[in-house]
C-alpha cells in the first residue's frame, strides 16, 4: 500500500517534472473527460531551457497517474440483442 503523500498530485506533479527554484510549475488546465467523465488536470513546467506539458489523470483507485484508466470494452455478447 502507497503512502497518503504517493497518491497526491502534488507527489506526482514532482515525481515527472522536478521543479526548482528556476522552475515555474502550473495547472493550465483541469476538467473531466468526455467518456466517463474520469478527472483530469494538465500542468506545465517552464525551464529556462524547455517548456513540458503533462496530463495526470484520476484513477477509481484514488491514485493520480498519467495515463488515462481503461476504459471498460463491449464484447460482441453485449452487443447482440
Amino acid at each position: 500500500m502507497k503512502s497518503t503523500n504517493e497518491q497526491s498530485l502534488r507527489f506526482h506533479v514532482g515525481k515527472w517534472l522536478a521543479p526548482g527554484p528556476t522552475t515555474s510549475v502550473g495547472v493550465v488546465e483541469f476538467s473531466r473527460t468526455p467518456a466517463g467523465q474520469r478527472r483530469y488536470v494538465c500542468v506545465e513546467s517552464a525551464q529556462p531551457a524547455a517548456l513540458r506539458t503533462l496530463f495526470f489523470f484520476r484513477h477509481d483507485d484514488v491514485y493520480w497517474r498519467v495515463f488515462p484508466p481503461a476504459v471498460p470494452r463491449m464484447s460482441a455478447d453485449h452487443l447482440a440483442l
